[in-house]
C-alpha cells in the first residue's frame, strides 16, 4: 500500500474558491425594527413547528438583498429571544472559558456536555472567526478534555475560535455522532452563526482517535457547512461516512501506517482509494490529503492538521453537488447545500443519492436509491470493512431546489431535469417564502435563497 496519498490543486493547498473572491457574510444587526411577524414565525420553527412559511409575495430582483437582510435579522432576533442555554460571548481560550450544556434526556440520559469556548489571537477578523470544533479521544473523559485544550491552544491557526467539548457520558455513549451530540452540533452552528461571531465560510471539524472517527462521520453528514475536515488516527468504513458528500470541502486524514487497531490503517487506505477515484471522476472536486505515516502507530504528530485545514474556504453555492442522504443514529438532514427534502416515510434506514450539476441555467439532477453489499468483514468483531455500492434510479420522489444568482441567472428561464426527464421549465420568481423557508432549513446567512422550485417526479 502507498505510504502517502495526497492531492491538491495546482495553485497549492487551496480550495477553488479563494478568500479574495468570497463576499463578506451578512452578520446580524440588532435593531428594534426586526419584522415581528417573521420573528414570531421563526420562534415557532425553533420551538418545533415545522409548518412551512406561506406567502404569495413576489420580489423584484432589485429587492432581494434588502429582503435577505430582513429575513436574516428576524432569524437572529428569534434565536436571541429563544429560551435555551446560550453560548457566551467568547473570550480567550483558557481553562476560564469553560461552560456546559444540558442535552435533552430524551436523546441521552444525564447528558451534561462541558466545553471550552474561546478565541486565539488578539483581533477578530472582519468576516468573523474561523470556527474549529475539536473532538477528543476515548480515554478517561476529564483527562482527554484537558489534553484537548492544551494541544488546541498550541495549534498554529490563530486567529481562531474553538469549541472543545467533553463527551457527556462514557461507555456505550462514547460516540461523537450519536443523536444527543448531533443536537449539540446543530445548536453550535445555529447559535454561533446567528450571533455573528463566526465566518460562515470557515468552519472546520477535526478530532483524534474516537474524535477521528467522529469527525470523519460528521464531515460527511455536515459537509455543506464546512470548509474542511481533519480526522486523525482514525479510519471509518465508508458506509458510515460516504466519501461522495465531501466533494466541495478539503479533507485530510492522517493515520499511522502501523496503527492496525480496529483496522484503522486499512480503513484509511480504503478512504484514500475512494477519494482518489472520485477525484479522477470529478477533477474540480474532492481535494484531499490522506496519509499513512510510515513507522508510526496510534500516536501521531497532530500539528500539521489545522494549518492545512485553515487554507480552505467554503463555497456555499457549488454548482456540482453529491449527497448521500442517510440516517445517522436516527437523525437525518433536512437538506444539503441548496437541496431540501421532506421527512422520509417508509424504511427509516433507506438511503438516497443525489447528484446535481448546474450549467447555463440547466439544472440536472440524478436521484438514486442506494444499496450496500458487504464484501469484507472482520472475523473477530464482525466489523464491516468494505462494500459494493449499487445505485438504482429512484422511481419517484420530491424535493425543493433552492436557487440564487450565484447558481443561475434568475432573469432567464431555468430548466430542471431529474434522471434525464424534464420536470420544470420557466422563470423562477424570487419570493419571501423561499427566503424564509431556506433560512429556517439551513440557519445559514449564506443560504437565505431567494427562489425555489418544487420538484416532483
Amino acid at each position: 500500500m502507498k505510504q502517502l496519498f495526497t492531492l491538491c490543486l495546482s495553485v497549492g493547498l487551496l480550495t477553488a474558491t479563494p478568500l479574495a473572491t468570497v463576499a463578506a457574510p451578512s452578520h446580524p444587526v440588532r435593531q428594534a425594527t426586526a419584522d415581528d411577524g417573521l420573528v414570531a414565525y421563526f420562534t415557532h420553527r425553533l420551538e418545533g413547528d415545522a409548518t412551512p412559511y406561506a406567502s404569495k409575495a413576489k420580489l423584484d430582483l432589485s429587492e432581494i438583498r434588502q429582503a435577505r437582510e430582513r429575513v436574516w435579522q428576524a432569524w437572529c432576533e428569534a434565536n436571541r429571544r429563544l429560551d435555551e442555554e446560550k453560548l457566551a460571548t467568547p473570550g480567550e481560550l483558557t481553562e476560564a472559558s469553560a461552560a456546559s450544556w444540558q442535552l435533552p434526556d430524551s436523546l441521552e440520559p444525564n447528558a451534561v456536555m462541558p466545553y471550552y469556548w474561546g478565541t486565539k489571537g488578539a483581533a477578530r477578523p472582519e468576516r468573523g472567526y474561523p470556527l474549529f470544533l475539536y473532538l477528543h479521544g476515548s480515554g478517561p473523559k476529564a483527562r482527554e478534555w484537558a489534553t484537548g485544550l492544551a494541544i488546541c491552544r498550541g495549534f498554529d491557526d490563530a486567529p481562531s475560535l474553538y469549541f472543545i467539548p467533553q463527551i457527556p457520558n462514557e461507555g456505550g455513549y462514547y460516540r461523537w455522532w450519536q443523536r444527543a451530540k448531533l443536537f449539540a452540533w446543530d445548536r453550535l452552528l445555529r447559535q454561533s452563526l446567528a450571533a455573528g461571531w463566526v465566518d460562515p465560510d470557515r468552519v472546520y471539524f477535526f478530532g483524534i482517535s474516537e474524535g477521528g472517527y467522529g469527525s470523519q462521520r460528521l464531515a460527511s453528514f455536515y459537509a455543506d457547512y464546512l470548509a474542511a475536515a481533519g480526522p486523525m488516527a482514525g479510519g471509518e468504513p465508508l458506509k458510515n461516512a460516504p466519501a461522495e458528500n465531501c466533494r466541495n470541502i478539503g479533507f485530510m486524514l492522517r493515520t499511522g501506517a502501523d496503527d492496525n487497531g480496529f483496522y484503522r490503517n486499512r480503513l484509511t487506505g480504503y478512504v484514500a482509494d475512494a477519494l482518489d477515484s472520485l477525484r479522477r471522476l470529478h477533477p474540480a472536486g474532492y481535494v484531499h490529503r490522506v496519509e499513512l505515516i510510515p513507522c508510526t502507530g496510534h500516536g501521531i504528530d497532530y500539528r500539521p492538521t489545522t494549518p492545512w485545514l485553515k487554507q480552505f474556504v467554503r463555497n456555499p453555492w457549488p454548482r456540482q453537488v453529491s449527497w448521500e442522504d442517510y440516517d445517522l443514529d436516527g437523525v437525518r438532514r433536512a437538506g444539503f447545500y441548496n437541496l431540501a427534502v421532506p421527512p422520509r416515510t417508509g424504511d427509516p434506514a433507506a438511503r438516497t443519492y443525489y447528484e446535481m450539476t448546474i450549467e447555463d441555467n440547466q439544472v440536472d439532477l440524478s436521484v438514486s436509491d442506494v444499496a450496500y453489499t458487504t464484501t469484507e468483514r472482520d472475523p473477530h468483531w464482525g466489523i464491516e470493512l468494505k462494500f459494493a455500492r449499487r445505485l438504482t434510479p429512484a422511481a419517484s420522489g420530491r424535493l425543493t431546489l433552492y436557487l440564487n444568482d450565484a447558481l443561475v441567472d434568475l432573469s432567464r428561464e431555468v430548466t430542471v431535469t431529474v434522471n434525464g426527464r424534464r420536470v420544470f421549465r420557466g422563470r423562477v420568481r424570487p419570493t419571501l417564502a423561499a427566503m424564509v423557508n431556506s433560512c429556517a432549513t439551513f440557519f445559514d446567512p449564506r443560504r437565505v435563497f431567494p427562489a425555489a422550485v418544487e420538484v416532483e417526479w
